[in-house]
């Protein structure tokens, strides 16, 4: 399979898990316990049709919309990932390059393998950081400041990883970050050889954004679940979320939020936007998926607070149910990185717009000029 083979988020699934070690792979596709959240968060679009209306006059639509204060020119975002660099050499610098071409919100991770100023430096459309809040309270003062210095438009709060999820891909491949060469994995490593050249000959793997407080993740080779369960603060609650937003000061985002109880209470502390996500089903297994949950989050804090849909995103279809049920827009993660590991920045720019086209055409089949038309008359559920 080549590049100009793949047209759609399977396609380039497929090529992904052929260019890389497998145990690189399984990181990226792999989900907790059973992985049946994982499954759900795309499945659930299934469970719910489009009604289209017709003769609507659609030679002229507009895709636009506004999140956390910013205009992008389609309802799809970038969500924020971790260890870029480990997928393709040219890794966030790729994904930040097609979100400002496609002029939307692109995110990175407190795991990001570029540096918070690179990205200050790189981006002119607006850029989001996730942050993970760690014991280390230095830490988190930095990278909130480093942001604030970059000029970013809006951080992201984690708050559905106070531990790690049970990943059992990466127990049973060993994957680490950086990579540990072992003598169950190497033969993986080895016969992709073009994956380890570029790692092994290329930029120094590094956490740039982490490494002037912790060595773990850079130079010191460690599993996710062992950096999530010792570095992060099990003890963050709503005050600890407050004072973020607080020293922040500005557009402000809770990435994790499921219940309704929880976007009310992102609303009281202030906060400007939630990514409705259960971390790609990552985290808790059996939980609700985003869209699920999207038409009753909604209708409690709808107009008042900016609702994004994360996770589960394939297809242009899928963004204009999530929209028609009450969200402001989608984001996701899988479906930029399978194609950033096929085949780096042109694999990154063929799946946005393959999808943006998507987005485009599916409104003008759905009978609407913009996407404010997008409403809960549209849809039926099975």
């Amino acid at each position: 399979m080549r590049l100009n083979d793949c047209h759609n988020v399977a396609d380039f699934r497929q090529l992904a898990k052929s260019r890389l070690p497998s145990p690189i792979f399984n990181y990226i596709d792999g989900a907790a316990d059973d992985e049946r959240t994982k499954g759900r968060n795309s499945a659930a679009f299934d469970d719910c049709d489009l009604v289209p209306n017709v003769l609507a006059g659609v030679s002229d639509i507009d895709t636009k919309v506004r999140v956390m204060g910013k205009e992008i020119a389609m309802p799809l975002m970038l969500s924020p990932t971790a260890l870029q660099r480990l997928f393709h050499w040219q890794g966030e610098r790729a994904v930040a390059a097609v979100a400002q071409q496609f002029n939307t919100w692109f995110g990175i991770s407190s795991l990001a393998t570029v540096s918070i100023e690179e990205v200050g430096e790189r981006i002119k459309t607006p850029k989001l950081f996730q942050l993970y809040i760690h014991k280390d309270k230095g830490l988190n003062a930095s990278m909130i400041e480093r942001c604030k210095a970059a000029k970013f438009d809006a951080i992201a709060l984690t708050v559905d990883t106070i531990v790690s999820g049970n990943r059992e891909r990466c127990l049973r491949s060993g994957f680490t970050s950086p990579p540990r060469f072992t003598p169950a994995s190497v033969l993986s490593y080895a016969i992709h050889p073009s994956w380890a050249l570029n790692y092994m000959f290329r930029e120094k793997f590094s956490l740039p954004n982490l490494q002037t407080h912790v060595d773990a993740g850079t130079n010191v080779a460690v599993s996710v679940a062992e950096y999530f369960n010792t570095m992060l603060d099990t003890s963050m609650d709503w005050k600890m979320a407050e004072k973020v937003r607080s020293d922040w000061g500005g557009e402000f985002c809770l990435k994790g939020i499921m219940s309704v109880d929880d976007a009310k209470r992102a609303v009281d502390i202030g906060a400007t936007a939630i990514m409705v996500s259960n971390h790609g089903g990552r985290q808790l297994d059996g939980s609700r998926s985003p869209f699920d949950q999207i038409s009753e989050i909604a209708d409690a804090v709808g107009g008042k607070i900016d609702i994004i849909c994360d996770g589960g995103v394939q297809r242009g279809s899928h963004v204009l149910k999530a929209l028609a049920a009450g969200a402001t827009a989608c984001s996701g993660g899988r479906l930029y990185l399978y194609a950033l590991a096929a085949a780096g920045q042109p694999g990154v720019e063929r799946i946005v717009g393959k999808l943006r086209d998507e987005i485009d055409r599916d409104m003008r089949l759905m009978g609407v000029k913009s996407v404010a038309q997008l409403n809960r008359s549209m849809l039926r559920y099975r």
